[in-house]
């Protein structure tokens, strides 16, 4: 019997990916005019097409879910054809791909709303700066959606995984980890409201399967998969009882059949915060039934040691793939590694974006 390992096939459903190496969803801001994916963003996906499956970087489902400068959409006809560039150049490769949905929420600034406050379940300010075309700026207080907007942003959300059907996407990654939007109404720090949106666990994990079900309006479910991020404290985030939370959230994701769950291993030092899981995949994996993706710093060793030992089924690399397109090829190999720069991780042109070389290039 074939060794289950990174470089063995999987399938998602009847969806067959050819190793089980995803390329992490990574902001690079280098989308054109209009929040348009460019010619260069699509030579960038079809370099690193030997992944299992690729997950876009995270792109708006609104000009009101915008939050970064030169970020690509999914709402306006010429963001869908700039896409259908994009899912063409994989597809010639034999590659796999999904968009990611994203609304960041309060984590916006007025500069990209005509003045206007970016909005959030509550009016809780994050600490911090924006990222905005004139650099750095206080984030300011966001204001508080009303249930009717709620309802908007979940037809946005809908609307969006329609799009991403039109650009050719094999499927879609609901975006509900990192402190943005859904993350935002799922912890008690950033929601504070009254209604059936706020208070209880059920009722803060309301907005996230409103979506969740748009969706699968659009997308069948072994196409639709969520990314959460269990014990993450990025962009000012956290909840006084994360464990029951997340349980609860992820123990109802199991009536899905949803094409993977995609966890996050804590970003940030969490010595200090003893409420929350250390180990997100080797916990919260057992409560999923269903495909199980993680993230967060492995190496080819811990991949396959976290395949092995059946905590997941599918490791998604981030900084790994940027900065090595056939990165499958070099673990396949034991080859070395291209460093990445950090440097040139956001904005800019093909420095640091398409130019990593390849082993046969280099």
């Amino acid at each position: 019997m074939k060794e289950n390992t990174l470089l063995s096939n999987y399938f998602i459903g009847e969806m067959e990916l050819k190793n089980r190496m995803v390329m992490a969803p990574m902001t690079r801001n280098r989308a054109g005019e209009g929040n348009v994916p460019t010619e260069l963003m699509a030579k960038y996906y079809k370099q690193r097409s030997g992944a299992g499956l690729i997950i876009t970087e995270a792109s708006q489902i609104s000009p009101q879910g915008m939050g970064y400068p030169a970020t690509p959409g999914i709402y306006s006809p010429a963001q869908v054809e700039g896409w259908k560039l994009i899912t063409e150049a994989v597809h010639q490769e034999n590659g796999k791909i999904f968009i990611q949905l994203w609304h960041v929420g309060r984590i916006s600034h007025p500069d990209y709303h005509n003045g206007d406050a970016p909005v959030s379940p509550s009016a809780v300010k994050p600490a911090g700066q924006a990222f905005t075309y004139e650099g750095l700026k206080d984030f300011e207080e966001p204001r508080a959606l009303t249930k009717e907007e709620i309802k908007e942003i979940v037809a946005d959300y809908r609307k969006a995984a329609e799009n991403a059907k039109a650009a050719g996407f094999d499927g879609i990654e609901i975006h509900a980890a990192n402190g943005y939007l859904i993350d935002q109404f799922l912890v008690d720090k950033t929601n504070k409201r009254i209604d059936e949106y706020g208070g209880s666990i059920q009722n803060r994990s309301r907005f996230l399967f409103e979506v969740l079900e748009a969706t699968l309006e659009v997308w069948e479910s072994s196409r639709v998969g969520i990314r959460l991020s269990p014990s993450g404290l990025f962009n000012d985030m956290g909840d006084s009882d994360p464990v029951a939370l997340f349980g609860h959230v992820i123990e109802r994701l199991n009536d899905y059949k949803l094409a993977y769950l995609h966890l996050i291993e804590p970003l940030m030092p969490t010595d200090d915060y003893p409420q929350l899981v250390k180990q997100v995949g080797a916990y919260y994996g057992q409560i999923y039934k269903g495909v199980r993706m993680l993230n967060g710093g492995f190496t080819k060793e811990t991949a396959n040691q976290a395949i092995k030992n059946d905590i997941s089924e599918l490791v998604s690399f981030g900084t790994s793939y940027l900065a090595n397109p056939d990165l499958e090829k070099r673990f396949e190999l034991d080859a070395d590694l291209n460093a990445p720069n950090q440097d040139t991780f956001y904005g800019g042109d093909e420095a640091g974006y398409t130019d990593y070389p390849s082993m046969t290039e280099a």
